[in-house]
């Protein structure tokens, strides 16, 4: 008579935590955000939601590698976004400068915070969505929650830079929250890096250009990140008329085969 062999305990490897494990790691650098704020350690926390936008940006990428993407992560992350890129640049903002205009300062504190919230919860609603048209996966809509806490921490990482004391005055920053908010929950169509491709003539000055912008990075740390955030707000009326282009050029729904159809599985876990 055959023995039965004792079931195996269903463990999961690292691997498959890895995406999770950052993802984590993300909602504990904005929560330590929050924490220098409170404690009037500026760059500290501006760095600390710096770094959780790079574990944000990995943690999906590697899940698409690994094909670990779960619904699981998905929520998780998007729990993570906002505590990051939603609350910490909110109270970072308003601790740093808005809160001179007391209540006023903080409604615009609040009212990004809620956009970031609303912007996040119109993408997981996305997810659901059976079929996208392929010009669709190279756009988010409104500023992605990473882009939209850049962004509005740009007077902030500035003043670093430059030294201007008008940076931080609540008639600016105020203001800067509200309009960036307002970006975050609009229609507008922003580019979407996830389906860049690089020509192979272009590879090696590509790799050029990021050892030059690295070096800049190291050296003028808060030069650079502003730059950047300015050249993405800048690429907004391209990634308009990209999209009109695109839009135009696409044949009808109906006429378009299930495979050039984009499924909710494949979507971002952001």
């Amino acid at each position: 008579m055959l023995r039965r062999r004792p079931a195996r305990f269903n463990a999961l490897s690292v691997n498959s935590l890895l995406p999770n494990i950052l993802t984590v790691l993300a909602l504990c650098a904005g929560m330590t955000a929050i924490r220098f704020g409170l404690l009037g350690r500026w760059e500290a926390a501006a760095l600390a939601i710096v770094v959780a936008g790079v574990l944000d940006g990995l943690d999906g990428r590697i899940a698409r590698l690994l094909h670990g993407t779960t619904r699981f992560g998905a929520e998780l992350d998007s729990l993570s976004d906002f505590v990051a890129f939603g609350v910490a640049p909110a109270v970072l903002l308003y601790q740093w400068s808005a809160s001179e205009f007391g209540n006023i300062g903080w409604i615009a504190a609040l009212a990004y915070s809620t956009c970031c919230a609303l912007r996040l919860a119109r993408f997981n609603t996305a997810i659901d969505e059976p079929n996208r048209p392929v010009w669709a996966g190279y756009f988010f809509t409104g500023l992605a929650a990473p882009a939209g806490a850049g962004c509005a921490m740009l007077p902030l990482m500035l003043s670093f830079q430059l030294g201007l004391e008008l940076l931080r005055s609540p008639f600016v920053t105020a203001p800067w929250l509200l309009f960036v908010g307002f970006l975050m929950v609009s229609r507008l169509p922003t580019f979407s890096l996830k389906r860049l491709r690089i020509k192979r003539e272009h590879v090696l000055p590509t790799l050029v250009g990021v050892a030059v912008g690295a070096a800049m990075l190291v050296t003028y740390p808060w030069l650079m990140l502003s730059a950047v955030g300015l050249a993405y707000l800048g690429s907004l009326p391209f990634s308009i008329l990209s999209q009109r282009r695109m839009r135009k050029a696409a044949p009808p729904a109906a006429a378009l085969p299930l495979a050039t159809a984009q499924p909710a599985a494949e979507l971002d876990r952001r």
